[in-house]
């Protein structure tokens, strides 16, 4: 009887373990299980997106306002097109906001920035974001530097 006992609390553990590995996966992929709320498209042109992926998130100020949804290449302009969902109660992002690639914590995980302008007009539905500055990538700082040092 007592070894049954002990059989059924390391299924328990072994249980409880599970579920919380499944909850650590979904908190790490960027998945949720709740309701999707209302939101608009919102689209940006960056030279280059430098590991930005669908799914990232979009902050404003350090708070989480959406996320990038698709990532195509416009063959107008050969840049990257970044379609982002932004939350219907974030409505007040002016015309002249600015987006820029930006990187969060040690393992470099990219999200999409946006800091508001001072125009009187807001972004709808299908706008785009024109002042963008793209991600910062540290392999061509450091052959810049090289280049330089090797020319002087």
């Amino acid at each position: 009887m007592r070894i049954r006992g002990l059989e059924l609390g390391v299924g328990v553990f072994m249980l409880a373990a599970a579920l919380a590995l499944a909850v650590l996966a979904l908190n790490v992929s960027g998945m949720n299980l709740s309701q999707q709320t209302a939101s608009y498209k919102v689209y940006a042109l960056f030279e280059n997106i430098g590991g930005l992926t669908a799914r990232s998130k979009v902050t404003m100020a350090g708070v989480h306002i959406g996320q990038v949804t698709s990532i195509t290449l416009d063959k107008d302009q050969l840049m990257a097109l970044v379609e982002m969902e932004i939350q219907d109660n974030v409505d007040y992002l002016t015309l002249d906001s600015s987006a820029s690639i930006l990187t969060a914590g040690l393992l470099g995980e990219k999200y999409v920035g946006i800091t508001t302008g001072a125009d009187d007009e807001m972004l709808g539905n299908g706008d785009y974001i024109e002042d963008t500055q793209s991600a910062l990538v540290l392999e061509e700082l450091i052959g810049k530097f090289l280049f330089n040092q090797a020319t002087e």
